[in-house]
Order: C-alpha cells, then structure tokens, then sequence
C-alpha cells in the first residue's frame, strides 16, 4: 500500500456498522478514530440476528466464542398462519450446513462485543464519544470534519470519512442534501422483549400471521437469564395502519394499539397475547426504508449500513449487510494507493448489491411466503398446505431471498457469498 495513512479514516457513528469497520482497518492496519454523537452508549433496541455471510465475517474477526457466550445459535425458522397452522419449516445456520451459525442476539450485546474488543485491540480512547458531526469539508489531501464536543467545537482532520451514523446520517445529508426522504410501506411495527419459557426447541425463530390481519415475528436472544431456564424473547409485531410516527428507534408504543389483531393467538407452543402483555418497554417504529442512492461516495467521504443503504426491517439482513460492507471497506483501503479511488472500488462492490437487497425486502422477504398462504386460503383455514403451496414452491421463494442477499449455501460454501 502506497498511502500515507498519516491521519486515518474518520468513522462517524459507533454502531454495529461502525465498530466492524474499526475492528476491520484495525486487522488489515489502516488507522481510524470513531466518533459518536451519544454521550454513552446503551443497549438501545431489541434483537437482531446476524445471518451466515455475516456470521462469517465476526468469526473471522475473532469473535466467535463471544458470539456462543451471549447469543442464541439459531436451528431452525418455522412459518404458521395466523390461525397457529404450520406452513413450513427450515434449518438455519449450522443446522442448514453452513460453516458458520446463524446467531439472534440483543443489539446491546452485540454492540457490547464489538465495542469490548476494539478497546482491547486498540485502546479505550479509539471511540470518543460525545462527539457530533457539524460538517465536513474536502480539500486535496483529505477531509475536515466539524464536530461538537462535550468541550465545545472542534475540527478533526482524517485521510477519508465513512458515515455509519444510521438512518438519520449527518454525513448522508452533506452528500446529498437534496435526496428523498423516508419511504412508508403502509405498516408499522411494534417491538419488545419479554422474559419467558422456551418455546419450540428454544432456538426457533418464528413468522408468523400476515400483515392486512397481523404478522409477528417471535425468537429468543438471551438464554437462561434468571438461572431458572428462561429466555429472553423478542417479539416483533406489525399490522397495516397509516402512518403514526417518523424514524425514532426509542419511541415507545403502548400494548393497547396493538394487541387487539392477536389477542386470539393462544396456540399450544405460545400464548402469543400473554407474552405481549408480559413486556415491559414497547417500542413503536414505521416500516420504512429509502430509494436507492446513485452514489455513496464523494471524494473521500462515503457511507455504510443505514446510512447508505436503509431498508425495511424484514428479512433479518439490516445488520448482515452492514457488516459485509465493512469487509469489501477495509480491504479497498488497506490495498489503495489512492483513498477516492479506493472508496469508489468499494462502492462498485456494494452499492449494487445493497439495492437488490433493498428492493427484495420491499417485493418478497421470507416472509412472503406467509402472504401467499393469506391470499391463496383468503386467510382462511386450510386442510393441506401442499395444495396451498407445494414446499418447492416455497424454497424456491427462500431460496431467491438467500442468493440476493448473498447468503446461499453453495455459494458461501466455496467462498463466495457477501455479495
């Protein structure tokens, strides 16, 4: 590498996206400094879960046995109608063979992990919290950024600035200003996590119902959290409704907007109402994701994750496709000789790729295939579900998911994967 890394890459934003791609330069030995405009990070949000080509990049940071200490290695995802009947059943992770597992995990753990370990690769002080973004200005050879700090303004100079500050990005609206705003898909989520028996298996990941009468999406991420064998369960709820709120991940809902399309959920494996009610803080939150951009990049200033590449929240890929970002980053970087042109060449990596993945979870998610069953029964009861939709027809569907979002068996088997 012929770049003089003399004042490194600026990340702003110390989220799942950002703290990878520190732990990613610190690997291949490009120089960084994090900021964050939170005067202290907690674990803000619910679950997650982190897909095999993801997977496959925090094992090979080295993370792996945190990943087991923490997080729940998820076996299998099951379908049903909202009437509690099985539509389809598919190993996950490990037990689909894959080399890596599927992992679903509390966002504050994770985010707890990576912070855990970019302090003891390279020290406490690489992430300066309190720190926001005003402005950013290019000149020849680099970057100024403006930031306020708990001291007052100040000015950090960097080689490059990578804008992982999510889905309200300072540095997203310095490069395009004028760029459109949010897009609603009709439906609105509430979220929570409940302490609770395992279900299932205990390591089931669970769709189910179907929006225009209420789907939910049910799976555990901490495991035997008071000694007495119980889970703690995240449960995502979403009904179609106009539009209530704008992008705040801390707004809290109240269980009386929502509970009423699954109040008759009483299967045998869950009493789906019952856990709903049980949940202490519940968060409200609109689908909604973003039209592709043409360009991420300008100069030496691009973006990652949901900055970049904002997408509605099915599919559990928002976090996967941010860390794989992160790889195809720090390696255009650490083989640069120029740092634009090194951006570009992760651009022409991912930008593409991304908006297939974002288009994706706007068509057909996995869970499209509860959908088809919705229409096809007109949410009715059904005697067979192979004369509903023949389980072919159901992987195929899956299986289209799993080779846009870069995750497909064979593929991640010979290498590739990560689109």
């Amino acid at each position: 590498m012929s770049v003089s890394w003399d004042r490194g890459v600026l990340v702003v934003g110390a989220g799942i996206g950002g703290l990878t791609l520190a732990l990613q330069l610190h690997r291949v030995g490009v120089p960084f400094r994090v900021i964050e405009a939170a005067p202290w990070l907690e674990a803000i949000g619910v679950g997650v879960n982190i897909l095999p080509h993801a997977s496959r990049e925090l094992h090979e940071l080295g993370l792996g046995d945190a990943l087991d200490r923490v997080a729940i290695r998820t076996r299998e995802a099951r379908y049903y109608n909202r009437f509690g009947q099985a539509v389809h059943t598919e190993p996950l992770g490990a037990a689909a063979g894959y080399r890596w597992p599927q992992y679903s995990i509390h966002r504050g753990d994770l985010q707890g992990i990576l912070l855990d370990a970019l302090s003891a690769r390279a020290g406490t002080g690489s992430v300066q919290l309190g720190t926001r973004l005003v402005g950013i200005e290019q000149h020849e050879r680099g970057v100024r950024a403006a930031v306020e700090t708990r001291s007052g303004p100040a000015t950090i100079t960097a080689d490059v600035v990578v804008g992982c500050d999510g889905v309200h990005s300072a540095v997203r609206r310095e490069l395009h200003p004028g760029a459109s705003g949010p897009v609603y898909s009709g439906c609105t989520m509430w979220r929570g996590a409940t302490l609770w028996p395992p279900f299932l298996g205990g390591a089931a990941l669970v769709r189910a119902g179907w929006l225009a009468s209420g789907k939910m999406v049910i799976y555990p991420i901490r495991d035997d959290v008071d000694g007495q064998g119980n889970q703690l369960i995240n449960w995502v709820a979403e009904i179609e409704t106009p539009q209530r709120s704008d992008r705040s991940w801390n707004r809290e809902g109240s269980i009386d907007d929502i509970i009423e399309p699954f109040s008759d959920w009483n299967f045998d494996w869950l009493d789906v109402p019952g856990l709903m009610r049980a949940t202490g803080t519940i968060l409200e939150y609109p689908m909604v994701d973003q039209e592709p951009l043409e360009r991420w990049t300008s100069g030496r200033a691009t973006l990652l994750g949901d900055a970049a590449h904002p997408m509605v929240p099915r599919g559990s890929n928002g976090a996967g496709q941010a860390i794989l970002d992160t790889r195809a980053l720090a390696r255009a970087l650490a083989e640069a000789d120029d740092p634009a042109e090194a951006l570009l060449d992760y651009e022409s990596q991912r930008r593409e790729a991304t908006s297939r993945v974002v288009l994706q979870n706007r068509r057909n998610p996995p869970d499209a295939i509860l959908r088809e069953v919705y229409e096809r029964t007109g949410d009715r009861p059904f005697s067979h579900i192979e004369d509903v939709m023949p389980a072919a027809e159901r992987e195929r569907l899956l299986e289209s998911y799993r080779a846009v979002a870069g995750y497909s068996l064979d593929d991640l088997a010979r290498g590739g994967g990560g689109t």
